[in-house]
């Protein structure tokens, strides 16, 4: 009698994974972030190559990404009614500016 191996006993193997990579183009909902995904592809006629943009709902748990991040996505089940995809890592975070937070800081005239 053989003995059945852990990767016989798992189940089916999951097959590959959509997998984009784009720029964080809004955060301003909780968990969610909304991502540009940029291609380029020829035209059928004429041949001449076209950029096509698409956007994706992404679900962010920690809400980690902000505003032009370089992030990369993959697809999972539905999770709501327009996201299909999760934040898989972010490649490249965009500069943060100190500036906004000096000014938001600041003291008004006519404070002490």
């Amino acid at each position: 009698m053989a003995t059945a191996t852990k990767n016989e006993t798992a189940g089916p193997e999951r097959g590959r994974r959509h997998l984009f990579q784009g720029t964080v183009v809004s955060d301003k909902t909780d968990k969610t972030r909304v991502v540009m995904v940029e291609r380029q592809v020829r035209h059928a006629l004429y041949e001449k190559i076209q950029r096509k943009r698409s956007k994706f709902y992404v679900h962010d748990e920690r809400n980690e990404s902000r505003v032009g991040d370089f992030v990369e996505i993959v697809g999972t089940r539905p999770l709501s009614r327009l996201k299909r995809w999760r934040l898989a890592r972010i490649v490249k975070s965009a500069p943060r500016s100190a500036s906004a937070k000096t000014v938001a800081h600041a003291p008004q005239e006519g404070e002490a």
